[in-house]
């Protein structure tokens, strides 16, 4: 199947060196690394592992850190269904920095986004996905004092004016060409991208003075920070940084990315049950293994096209003796495909229960997080 990646929909087989040349990103580097780690003092796995693989002016970016002109943080979710670890995994390193270089997040919920882009949303399903949304990202333990929640809806007087700044310099010929727009496309949806742009300047903004930006995201969302990359400096902005990471596979194989759209048995949700966790993982994540017992001790499986091994490589093993304990094992066919899932499924129930619990207790944290 050919790739397409785009914002909203991600198909095929993912040849990254392909998008790294595709959007024009720069791939990162050793030197790149160990400039970061001179500043946290530790490498986080997903850079090690190069799950986080590319970026936009990083090396500005730590000039500019370097300085003593801190740069603030800038991700965001669109309310339009369930959490599932595939959204989460960006976060878990968003959350990294952010205590690695005690800088400030700014999160923001475009809650009229899906809306625009989904014919069978409406906006009361998107205000329910909202606050369900929130509560899985103040569980994952971001600092409440340095994370500021931005929904569009709710902060549109403080908002919309920079965007309409934004939607000024931006024609239809550039968001037709970056997103594939029609002259069925909705006006709505046009605009949208001009809301996207706003976070990554509003702090330089509020505070009157020029901030850098680091946006850390999935690769298909890069098409919106390329087009706010080309307008903010016509506003006497700086273009936004990023740091872009590969997608987290859905179950059914090591291609695409998790999505709630593919199916239930295609994504881990937060809030699934251990029986849900392991009834999904054992049913439907993608195995390397051989046909048979025999076959599978004999030649051993492959761990680059199984789904298991992969989710502990990008998000659930961050030992890297460990994880290649097992991949030796699982290459030397002593490690059995049930016994692999079975690894899995222990690492994210336990990483589930405590999230769950966390998620509880957020109920009452909500309006700590949204900026005021």
């Amino acid at each position: 199947m050919v790739q397409k990646v785009t914002p909203w929909e991600v198909r095929g087989n993912i040849n990254y060196d392909k998008l790294i040349k595709e959007f024009g990103v720069d791939k990162i580097d050793d030197s790149l690394l160990e400039r970061i780690k001179r500043h946290t003092g530790e490498l986080h796995f997903m850079l090690r592992r190069r799950i986080f693989f590319a970026g936009r002016d990083l090396n500005w970016l730590l000039d500019e850190y370097e300085k003593g002109n801190k740069f603030f943080l800038y991700t965001g979710r669109s309310p339009s269904g369930k959490i599932h670890l595939g959204h989460v995994m960006p976060w878990i390193f968003t959350k990294w920095l952010q205590d690695k270089f005690k800088t400030e997040l700014w999160f923001q919920f475009p809650d009229e986004e899906k809306f625009l882009f989904k014919q069978e949303l409406s906006f009361e399903e998107v205000q329910n996905y909202l606050h369900d949304n929130m509560l899985d990202v103040i569980a994952l333990g971001f600092d409440p004092k340095r994370t500021h929640f931005l929904i569009d809806t709710k902060h549109a007087g403080l908002m919309y004016k920079e965007a309409c700044k934004v939607a000024k310099k931006i024609n239809f010929s550039m968001v037709k060409s970056t997103f594939g727009f029609t002259n069925q496309t909705n006006i709505g949806s046009i605009f949208y991208t001009s809301m996207q742009a706003v976070p990554a300047f509003l702090p330089s903004v509020l505070k009157g003075k020029n901030i850098p930006c680091l946006i850390p995201h999935a690769i298909d969302q890069d098409p919106h920070f390329r087009l706010t990359r080309d307008i903010l400096p016509k506003l006497g902005y700086y273009k936004p940084a990023s740091i872009q990471c590969l997608f987290l596979p859905p179950l059914s194989g090591v291609n695409g990315k998790m999505s709630s759209s593919k199916g239930e048995e295609q994504a881990i949700y937060m809030t699934d049950t251990p029986e849900v966790v392991e009834m999904k993982i054992k049913k439907y994540a993608f195995s390397g293994g051989r046909a048979t017992l025999r076959e599978h001790r004999e030649k051993g499986g492959n761990p680059d096209i199984d789904v298991s091994y992969q989710y502990l490589r990008m998000f659930f093993e961050p030992n890297d003796k460990k994880l290649e304990e097992i991949r030796q094992s699982y290459l030397s066919g002593e490690l059995l495909t049930g016994e692999l899932k079975s690894i899995l499924i222990d690492k994210i129930n336990r990483f589930l229960k405590k999230h769950q619990l966390e998620r509880k207790r957020a109920e009452d944290k909500v309006d700590k997080f949204i900026f005021k």
